[in-house]
């Protein structure tokens, strides 16, 4: 008798470890879970540095004339009236600091 009622827990028991490990909520969709939750946070962490550097910038922008100008000379190509401007070809921009802007104030 006490045989059978071990043999019918011990049966209980494994069925309930398979749920445990394999089944629906189990510890396998637990780590699939994570593992995504993972992912999703790296992405949210870039995200939020990039929010914050453009929200910086957009700050700068409102208060600052300095980012403005820099802003008009990269994008544009803007020059103030007391500078002058040498283009010259076929010289890469790693020789000093007039070459990186080739404005040259007098």
């Amino acid at each position: 008798m006490w045989k059978w009622v071990i043999l019918v827990l011990v049966v209980m028991l494994g069925l309930l470890q398979y749920r445990l490990w394999f089944g629906e909520g189990g510890i396998h969709e637990f780590n699939d879970i994570q593992a995504r939750a993972d992912v999703l946070e790296g992405t949210t962490q870039t995200l939020k540095a990039r929010n914050d550097r453009l929200a910086a910038e957009v700050v700068d922008l409102k208060t600052g004339l300095d980012a403005i100008e820099e802003r008009a000379r990269s994008d544009i190509g803007m020059v103030r009236k007391d500078e002058q401007f040498f283009w010259v070809p076929d010289v890469d921009a790693s020789h000093g600091p007039a070459a990186e802007t080739g404005v040259i104030t007098p």
